[in-house]
């Protein structure tokens, strides 16, 4: 089975581009970009030699799992543009519930059971501002880059990256992989059902018009609300519960003096992670 597009996102004019192995799919969305390309156009791999993640760490795709990125042109502001992190997400998780539902799991991360005998409950959840995460384990990873056309347009590219069948093991926080997880899923049909979601969750979006209902959405699936967070912003590391993320989905904790503080951006971490590894 190759890749392909839902047949919703054929009919509103979406285009693809697949390839077995590529150097980074966010870089030739870029380049197809800056040569003209109108958008609304996927480019998708099971391998990628030289991809990145956050603030320029490498981000491995071995064969078998899914980079994906979508290119989107149009005359939206850059912090407009920068909710479609939540769109992805969003779109990720609706994906992985249409094609590896929670039964489809065999086992939790430690690869036990449950008391009873039986398989313990998966759980995936959204990770501010870019991660999925499965049982606590970073499954997926969201990047959003841009450039500006020459006739003032913005490009974004929406780079999606998923641990199908490999996940890395020389990273400073848990991983996991579909495979690993017991779910029966190959890349193809992930991107499938990728493709469909995006239109469903990019039409509540609305190019930022929508964005309230996107938050509520992320909300409900998202990780460690009402938890014990550190968040490391700028080489300063800030504590406190995660309360909520607000109208325009910054980060929002509460420290031990009861100040709502508002983040951008940062590197956060949850629980006992969130006072042995933030410093």
């Amino acid at each position: 089975m190759g890749f392909s597009l839902s047949p919703l996102a054929e009919q509103d004019g979406f285009r693809l581009e697949a390839f077995d192995t590529i150097g980074s799919t966010n870089a030739v969305a870029l380049e197809r970009a800056q040569a003209g390309d109108p958008g609304k156009l996927w480019i998708v791999s099971k391998q990628q030699e030289s991809g990145r993640g956050r603030r320029g760490r490498a981000w491995t795709t071995s064969h078998g799992n899914l980079a994906a990125s979508l290119l989107l042109t149009g005359n939206f502001e850059l912090k407009t543009a920068a909710t479609l992190g939540f769109v992805a997400g969003l779109s990720l998780a609706d994906a992985l519930d249409a094609v590896c539902p929670a039964a489809a799991f065999k086992v939790g991360i430690d690869g036990a059971g449950d008391s009873r005998g039986g398989k313990s409950p998966m759980r995936v959840e959204l990770k501010w501002p870019n991660d999925l995460l499965a049982d606590g384990a970073k499954l997926a990873g969201i990047l959003l880059e841009s450039t500006q056309l020459p006739d003032n347009r913005l490009a974004i590219v929406v780079g999606i990256g998923v641990n199908v069948v490999v996940y890395p093991d020389d990273v400073p926080y848990p991983a996991t992989s579909l495979m690993k997880l017991g779910a029966n899923c190959d890349a193809e049909t992930l991107f499938l059902a990728l493709s469909d979601a995006w239109e469903e969750n990019s039409r509540i979006w609305r190019e930022g018009r929508g964005l309230a209902e996107i938050r509520k959405r992320w909300l409900a699936r998202a990780a460690g609300v009402g938890s014990e967070v550190a968040v490391r912003v700028d080489g300063a590391v800030l504590r406190g519960i995660f309360e909520t993320i607000d109208e325009d989905c910054r980060f929002v904790i509460r420290d031990n003096e009861g100040e709502r503080i508002k983040i951008a951006a940062g590197d956060v971490h949850f629980g006992a992670v969130a006072s042995a590894r933030a410093e």
